[in-house]
């Protein structure tokens, strides 16, 4: 950095700190949670790190930064997996948390809305819409942790994705602030509203490129009374997504969630998770999780899902059905799938793919990409689920029980290379809720098209033309 630069950069820091208040400034022991990614992948140096409480202070931030040429990494939870938060090695960056902006500002339940500020927590959001008797559906492993703006900027997805959407779907109006400083009010709770641009889906799922997502209103549903929920057993992936159809064709909307997971995935949870427990008196090759939930009477739900496994059973499409006949043990069916990643990381090392097709392609996927992986590092153990009702699949791959941790890990561009050549094939994408952060970043520029990527830098450019708003994430220019 030229004198003059590192001069402006001084001098920027130097009047933020003489203008915010105190809670607004991280000093430098106390730095170290927000430098390092949670998985330890990435970490950085930061030139300071500013904890704003308005959108007024993350205005100021950025004029200041504008000026002085400063690259600012905004973070909220840190619980992303692609390094979209972390800053470079460099120390010249700043990072923005949105920690402390985490009022929820409206509440209207007659519009089914609620407005929240960036740093607000995803379970305390669902639990303020619990509070009048309304659902906010975003569910995710790290809720209890994750904050909403970072849901915004990556797209977050989840478990609910079948019956509600992405994160994009579960928004009406946001609250933005651009690289200069300048605020973008469009906190609008409309439903319908062609009246130009659609502006808000160019922040949501942007990661923190093109600007700065400070407040959200966020779309309510009718509280569900009841849940049915039922743990499949079968033998093909293939006979999963058929099943996935009828159940969407006997249950409508009403089908909220169907995870996929192969033997070796839900061994993971068994084998390392506490108390994690196989329902079924025989191992299968593959299993579905599947809830349907409803704001009315369940009985007749329950039935037709009961009435349509009932008949997959006699024809050989599933081997064995468990249903939950209470919420403890529907939550100990959703723990199955949710403990698959911690009992993966209890197995060793693992080179993880985020990845979606077409529903349909699911199987041919499966198919191809798992003894040609075999094939390629031997012993390896493929571990694959996710959320087979919206085509993302986590295809993830652990070590050799015998390998070592490095010569496995030396793999991983061979491994991606050929998983993502096969998911392009298909016609699918390499990164299907995670986002793109740094990991990803390269991978991007093979798989994107001239077009596509020229106009991603382009739309970059116009709304951050110095390039400070997340530098070194998602596309390269």
């Amino acid at each position: 950095m030229s004198d003059s630069r590192e001069q402006a950069r001084h001098r920027a820091l130097t009047e933020l700190r003489a203008t915010l208040d105190s809670q607004a400034w991280v000093e430098d022991a106390d730095q170290a949670p927000f430098l390092r990614e949670w998985r330890g992948r990435y970490q950085g140096r930061a030139a300071a790190v500013l904890c704003p409480e308005s959108t007024e202070q993350v205005a100021l931030i950025l004029r200041h930064c504008h000026q002085a040429g400063i690259g600012v990494v905004p973070q909220s939870g840190n619980t992303g997996l692609v390094g979209g938060a972390a800053p470079d090695a460099s120390g010249e960056q700043i990072i923005l948390s949105l920690r402390r902006m985490h009022r929820i500002r409206d509440v209207d339940a007659d519009n089914n809305t609620l407005t929240a500020e960036a740093g607000c927590v995803l379970a305390d959001l669902q639990g303020a819409a619990e509070r009048i008797d309304r659902l906010f559906p975003l569910s995710l492993a790290s809720e209890g942790s994750c904050q909403i703006g970072g849901n915004l900027a990556s797209n977050a997805g989840g478990t609910n994705v079948l019956r509600y959407g992405n994160a994009r779907d579960l928004t009406l109006g946001l609250e933005v602030v651009l690289a200069d400083g300048r605020v973008w009010h469009g906190l609008r709770g409309l439903r319908k509203d062609n009246s130009g641009f659609d502006l808000r889906n160019l922040f949501i799922g942007s990661e923190g490129t093109l600007g700065i997502i400070t407040a959200a209103v966020l779309k309510l549903f009718p509280r569900p009374r009841t849940r049915v929920t039922a743990l499949l057993a079968m033998n093909t992936a293939k006979q999963a997504v058929q099943l996935l159809g009828r159940l969407q064709q006997v249950s409508g909307n009403n089908l909220t969630g169907c995870e996929l997971m192969s033997h070796a995935s839900l061994r993971m949870a068994l084998d390392r998770v506490a108390g994690c427990r196989d329902p079924f008196d025989t191992a299968h090759p593959w299993y579905l999780l599947v809830e349907a939930a409803s704001a009315g009477s369940t009985q007749g739900l329950r039935e037709e899902l009961e009435s349509t496994l009932g008949r997959a059973l006699e024809a050989d499409d599933i081997n064995d059905a468990v249903f939950a006949d209470s919420l403890q043990q529907a939550a100990a069916l959703w723990r199955l799938r949710e403990s698959i990643p911690e009992g993966q990381v209890r197995f060793g090392a693992s080179i993880k793919h985020d990845i979606s097709v077409p529903v349909s392609r699911i199987p041919d996927f499966l198919a191809q990409a798992t003894p040609a992986l075999e094939e390629l590092v031997p012993g390896l153990q493929v571990c694959a689920f996710g959320h087979v009702g919206d085509g993302n699949l986590h295809f993830n791959l652990s070590q050799p029980p015998d390998a070592n941790r490095e010569a496995f890990m030396a793999r991983e561009v061979e491994c991606n290379r050929l998983v993502f050549d096969l998911v392009d094939s298909l016609g699918g994408s390499i990164a299907a809720e995670h986002g793109v952060g740094q990991l990803r970043q390269d991978a991007l520029e093979h798989y994107k098209s001239g077009v596509e990527l020229e106009l991603m830098r382009s739309i970059k450019h116009a709304l951050d033309p110095d390039g400070i708003l997340n530098p070194g994430k998602v596309v390269k220019g």
